[in-house]
């Protein structure tokens, strides 16, 4: 799964795309989406909406949650209303990039707070 993990939403895309079969146009034809599009979603260069996403877990038979865990891009909304109903985030958020806290070693803490929170 480490590897898993790696890799980008387009890939996965594709990894799917291919499993089912499917050419680009013909999946783009299927999402109502141009070949182009989807060509650009699958090379990181554009993003899906959130319909758009939908529509992809839908036709490519996967789960919604597990194609968001590809998505590199970072959850703005989410985060926006994590600081309005918690100031501390906020704190948090600024103190990691003064700090220069590295994505690696955020992983890392969460990985060893996940295997903690399994052992309890």
């Amino acid at each position: 799964m480490a590897t898993e993990s790696l890799k980008t939403l387009g890939e996965r895309l594709r990894e799917l795309r291919e499993e089912h079969d499917l050419s680009l146009r013909e999946l783009a034809k299927k999402l109502k989406v141009s070949a182009a599009f989807l060509s650009d979603v699958e090379l990181g260069r554009r993003h899906p909406s959130d319909d758009l996403f939908q529509r992809l877990a839908d036709t490519l038979e996967a789960k919604l949650e597990e194609l968001r865990e590809y998505d590199t891009r970072a959850p703005v909304q989410e985060l926006k209303r994590l600081t309005a109903a918690n100031p501390a985030y906020g704190i948090a958020l600024r103190s990691m990039v003064e700090n220069r806290v590295r994505p690696d070693e955020i992983m890392e803490f969460l990985k060893r707070r996940n295997e903690r929170t399994r052992k309890q």
